[in-house]
């Protein structure tokens, strides 16, 4: 219970690394708000959650409305009380295995609006409330666009946009006391990833659902980086500083 009267915010988490931070997070005893666009898989992430003795809130949630994201820190802090930790999962993947002479500019701005922007406008909407010094701000980076390249130019972008953003907002928050981290996962079974990896076995010519469940073998659990993150989010994790990489 390392978590325990700790209110967590987490963006994406109805699914995928999301959720798994979610349970994780629920488990060590923080009360959960899951802000994400998929409502009905997010509420039923809230339900597993409260089932299993969980205290959790679901606020639909674009993270690319300024006045969405807002309102989930407001909802949170409304609801709970309180809030002490930001963990920032929503994203998306889009413009994969796309030539960059041929990746069209809209997809390009929408990913970088989703992942970049999209974490930039929490965190902004998360600081005020966050308590001075003994907040944390976790943002979900990657290997791509950290350490490697990308099957997509948008997508590699967009996370070394975001690991350059934390990067930012370390010595300015530390002067505050607010912990931040972000974290770069590598190949994970996520409903993204397997699409990724479907993506390339059509653009191939082979099946694309045997590819994924070939993949599903290989790939890492995301229950393993949610345990990375509720362990960050806690005060365990004090002397902790930086970025992490994860399998």
């Amino acid at each position: 219970m390392r978590l325990k009267d700790k209110v967590v915010v987490i963006t994406g988490g109805a699914r995928g690394i999301g959720r798994a931070a979610a349970e994780c997070c629920a488990a060590d005893g923080a009360a959960v708000v899951i802000g994400d666009l998929l409502a009905e898989q997010g509420e039923a992430t809230a339900a597993a959650i409260a089932a299993a003795g969980g205290r959790v809130r679901f606020v639909p949630t674009d993270v690319t409305s300024e006045a969405e994201c807002r309102r989930l820190i407001t909802t949170a802090v409304e609801t709970f009380g309180r809030l002490d930790v930001l963990i920032t999962c929503a994203g998306i993947l889009r413009g994969d295995w796309v030539p960059v002479e041929e990746l069209d500019d809209a997809v390009f701005s929408s990913v970088l609006d989703v992942n970049v922007r999209g974490t930039f406008l929490c965190v902004k909407y998360a600081v005020p409330h966050l308590p001075k010094p003994g907040g944390v701000v976790i943002c979900l980076a990657s290997g791509a666009g950290v350490r490697g390249g990308s099957s997509s130019m948008a997508y590699g972008a967009s996370k070394g946009g975001v690991h350059g953003l934390t990067l930012a907002l370390e010595p300015h928050l530390a002067e505050r006391g607010i912990r931040v981290h972000d974290v770069c996962p590598g190949g994970i079974a996520t409903d993204m990833k397997l699409n990724n990896i479907g993506n390339l076995a059509e653009r191939k010519g082979e099946s694309r659902q045997a590819a994924m469940e070939a993949a599903r073998a290989t790939l890492g659990d995301p229950i393993g980086v949610g345990r990375v993150l509720a362990f960050l989010a806690s005060d365990d994790a004090d002397y902790v500083r930086g970025s992490i990489h994860t399998r």
